[in-house]
């Protein structure tokens, strides 16, 4: 039985591989994006001589319905509701070559509550399709009706201050150094010293899991000791990140609950390396076991520095919100780490807020309603140091946690006085912003007097002084 002759034309037209997205249906340059469409900015590197309205169509079939060439069963689908639609096309500032492409998806192309289905959809084939040299999602409009479907944060900015009984300024916290070779009796050692010296909190780094050196048991049984003697010593509730991350969920959930009957408030986990999917399970975990759950980036900028391909992590970061965590790590601008300021506010903002306009001089380029989804505190660490609290207290406010490893360990007399420089700094910091002073230009002085108090922090002050990590950013923003 021969084919019908459209079916046979249609074939013949995109047999050579010719991109026809266009004439496809994917490019609807008058299509209004409804409130409950998926909304993608890509920015798109077409390969010479690709259209850029093309390649943007293409990057809509790709990710959708499209295959290759034409197929009869198109016929049996609603192809208006499955198939997305690219429907507007910019030229990126200052880089020629490259376009900004924005395509709408229908609301019913994705499973309720899964990062994984919605990534594998957005990102799944077409970042390596051939007509495109390159290709960035770098912002994501998640519909309000599709945020619902997700639980979020398991406890949210308000009840974690509630059970920690902090309020009124940022958290305190040190990653334990050096992050390997460790016993479990040294490790609850530091963790001790960095308790008592001041810290709200110690860590584990990202790639502490169970080594031969230290077995995961071993080093919560330590930290936990650790814990409890520093709460005894100073009042204060004080935790530790317990990083449960593993090779099996179930190894992940045995770890957390050994922890909870310890009675830890906190546990750590790797949210790329473990995968979305882990990352959900565990924060509904945490979620029914009063937990709080602090997220770790590790990979991170294997994905979302390159500033021409990949995912930027201001969608990595509401992905993470719609997943689950209560602390998320975001770069400090001002330290060793890659993070351009206006950009990192911009995630912040994602991070913490009910509703974020948009702006794009902070990288924001769609409204993005939160509904009534709890907040994740913003974690600044990576090469701080006390010459930067001015500056870190006055770009990610008080709902954050500042973490100083290295900034804490490395102070000539031990963790402990480290904890408590930062802890003395800290709080003039946010005294003097109380008071109505510039932190950041005062920063010198504010500092200088809160050291005539404080032995510890008129060391850490000498010993860093020289300290600075003043190279160019990678990922800058395009604006006009």
């Amino acid at each position: 039985m021969s084919e019908p002759t459209q079916i046979t034309d249609a074939k013949k037209r995109y047999s050579a591989g010719v991109l026809k997205y266009k004439q496809m249906g994917y490019w609807m340059p008058d299509y209004q994006p409804i409130d409950t469409d998926t909304i993608c900015l890509f920015r798109i590197t077409p390969q010479d001589g690709v259209d850029p309205e093309e390649a943007a169509a293409a990057v809509a079939g790709e990710s959708s319905t499209a295959t290759w060439t034409v197929v009869w069963t198109d016929r049996l689908t609603a192809c208006d509701s499955y198939r997305a639609k690219a429907y507007k096309v910019e030229p990126v500032p200052g880089n020629p070559g490259q376009y900004f492409a924005w395509v709408a998806y229908d609301l019913i192309l994705f499973e309720e509550g899964s990062i994984a289905n919605m990534t594998a959809s957005l990102i799944g084939n077409v970042f390596s399709f051939k007509p495109l040299k390159a290709a960035r999602l770098e912002d994501i409009r998640i519909p309000v009706a599709y945020v619902k479907t997700f639980k979020g944060p398991p406890t949210g900015l308000i009840v974690e201050r509630e059970r920690l009984d902090k309020f009124g300024r940022p958290l305190l916290g040190a990653t334990t150094k050096p992050k390997l070779g460790l016993s479990g009796r040294n490790y609850g050692r530091v963790i001790y010293e960095g308790l008592k010296g001041g810290l709200d909190f110690m860590k584990d780094d990202e790639n502490i899991n169970s080594q031969p050196f230290m077995h995961w048991r071993d080093r919560f049984l330590f930290v936990m000791d650790a814990v409890n003697k520093a709460q005894a010593v100073t009042g204060e509730v004080k935790g530790s990140y317990l990083n449960i991350t593993a090779g099996t969920m179930e190894a992940m959930y045995e770890r957390a609950e050994f922890a909870k009957e310890l009675g830890q408030p906190i546990i750590m986990h790797d949210y790329i390396t473990g995968g979305f999917t882990a990352n959900t399970g565990l924060a509904k975990w945490c979620r029914k076991n009063g937990m709080l759950l602090h997220i770790h980036r590790a990979m991170h900028a294997v994905i979302d520095r390159h500033p021409k391909h990949g995912i930027h992590f201001r969608v990595l970061a509401k992905c993470l919100r719609l997943s689950g965590g209560d602390q998320l790590h975001t770069g400090t601008v001002v330290g060793k780490l890659e993070g351009d300021r206006q950009s990192t506010l911009g995630y912040i903002d994602q991070l913490r807020e009910s509703f974020v306009p948009e702006d794009r001089s902070r990288g924001n380029f769609f409204d993005q309603d939160w509904g009534s989804m709890g907040g994740v505190f913003a974690v600044a660490s990576g090469g701080i140091h006390v010459w930067h609290m001015p500056a870190l207290v006055a770009i990610f406010g008080d709902d954050s946690v500042l973490q100083f490893g290295g900034g804490t360990h490395g102070h000539p007399w031990g963790s402990a006085a480290g904890a408590a420089a930062n802890r003395v700094a800290l709080e003039a910091c946010v005294k003097a912003r109380n008071a109505g002073r510039e932190i950041e230009r005062e920063g010198r002085d504010i500092l200088t007097e809160a050291a005539r108090h404080s032995p510890e922090l008129a060391i850490a002050l000498e010993t860093w002084k020289e300290i600075k990590f003043e190279f160019d950013t990678v990922d800058k923003l395009d604006v006009h």
